[in-house]
């Protein structure tokens, strides 16, 4: 085979000479350090892992292994582990000439430099893995966006149904599991081919089943074959878990169990339990925020659904903390002040199930507490909110 540097005499005039055994050293050093590497990182990553499903909620844990810097880092340390196995076949066989030498060194030195500068990237990243305040970061930062995404969109851009009597003919799943995802823009043109409407029963996150509804169709009976039935089906994505993306409410269950689990005897942290009512706070006076008419206007006229449940959202957020906190002044107290400021956010439905709620953790704080003082600690708070009725 010839040289590159034989077809190309006039760079070996322009390039320093590289002798083959000084890349071939660089080379067989990348590789053996980098197989090692690679295997320290996936033992490293393993370890966080389990460390986040067992300190805060196993529903986190598809949050932390999305982590974007321990994988890329991952990519690039096997990555250059097979670089360096293919350059060393190459030299080996003598593929490359004058230039060819010194352009594999240069070549070198640049993976070198990427890899350095990942390790210390992922170092500082994998020192936060798995812990507890990254995983409710990570929880929050998900929450956040799929609030804000129903926000703009309460109804996933159908209209609004706010009737009490459903269309005619209902629609079963065909297997148990969560809905994951809706396709909205297919369920309209399903009904712009069939000339009919659908009510959507089953919006992210709710439990389905052969003996649950999905939804209901207002056209005639007669013009729908089960196999447009089936199709109609597919729009509905089922799964065996709920996932953050279209489903707010389960972000504010994962915070709660976080907070709850810090609450238990077993662990006995409240101080976790209070970062994330502030958590909770901010993500509710978020939702709150008034919207401009043009950011919610509807894109599937033929399709209806109900907007979410502030009832709902409350109770996910703070049943379980009011129920583990009960017992703990310092948490029942916070608890109480977070019920006051969402109370005096300018939205009246949140008002209302937030005045409930607060009498029934003072209700539950009335039977876990035992000194007086903590429990009038706690009424002066609550009779605070209800003030604002």
């Amino acid at each position: 085979m010839a040289r590159s540097a034989d077809r190309f005499p006039e760079l070996k005039k322009l390039t320093p000479e590289i002798t083959p055994e000084t890349n071939i050293s660089l080379l067989e050093i990348m590789a053996s350090s980098m197989l090692v590497i690679a295997t320290f990182a996936v033992g490293s990553m393993i370890t966080a892992y389990g460390s986040a499903s067992n300190t805060a909620t196993p529903r986190s844990f598809p949050l932390v292994i999305s982590d974007d810097t321990t994988q890329t880092a991952l990519s690039s340390f096997i990555g250059a582990f097979i670089f360096s196995i293919v350059a060393l076949v190459a030299l080996y066989n003598s593929y490359y000439g004058h230039v060819g030498q010194f352009a594999l060194f240069v070549l070198i030195l640049v993976v070198f430099a990427w890899v350095i500068i990942m390790f210390v990237s992922w170092v500082d990243d994998i020192a936060r893995l798995g812990r507890l305040g990254n995983t409710i970061d990570k929880v929050e930062k998900a929450a956040a966006e799929s609030l804000a995404r129903r926000r703009l969109a309460p109804t996933l851009g159908a209209c609004t149904w706010d009737g009490e009597n459903p269309f005619s003919r209902p629609v079963h799943a065909a297997k148990f599991g969560y809905i994951q995802q809706v396709d909205m823009s297919g369920l309209q043109n399903f009904c712009e081919e069939q000339d009919c409407r659908i009510q959507v029963e089953a919006l992210p996150g709710k439990f389905a089943g052969p003996n649950q509804v999905l939804a209901y169709i207002e056209c005639d009976e007669d013009s729908l074959s089960d196999e447009q039935v089936g199709k109609l089906i597919e729009k509905f994505r089922i799964g065996d878990d709920r996932v953050f993306d279209d489903d707010p409410r389960f972000g504010l269950i994962v915070l709660s169990e976080i907070a709850g689990r810090a609450l238990s005897p077993a662990v006995n942290d409240p101080g976790t339990a209070i970062d994330i009512l502030g958590t909770l706070v901010r993500l509710f006076a978020d939702w709150v925020k008034p919207l401009e008419d043009t950011e919610t206007d509807v894109k599937f006229d033929r399709v209806y659904a109900r907007a979410l449940s502030v009832a709902d959202m409350v109770d996910d957020a703070f049943a379980m903390i009011l129920r583990e906190g009960a017992g703990s002044p310092a948490v029942a107290i916070r608890l109480q002040k977070s019920f006051a400021a969402l109370a005096r956010l300018d939205d009246d439905a949140l008002r209302r199930t937030i005045i409930e709620h607060s009498a029934m953790g003072l209700a539950q704080c009335k039977q876990a507490l035992a000194l007086p003082q903590d429990i009038e600690a706690v009424t002066a708070v609550a009779d605070s909110i209800s003030d604002k009725v």
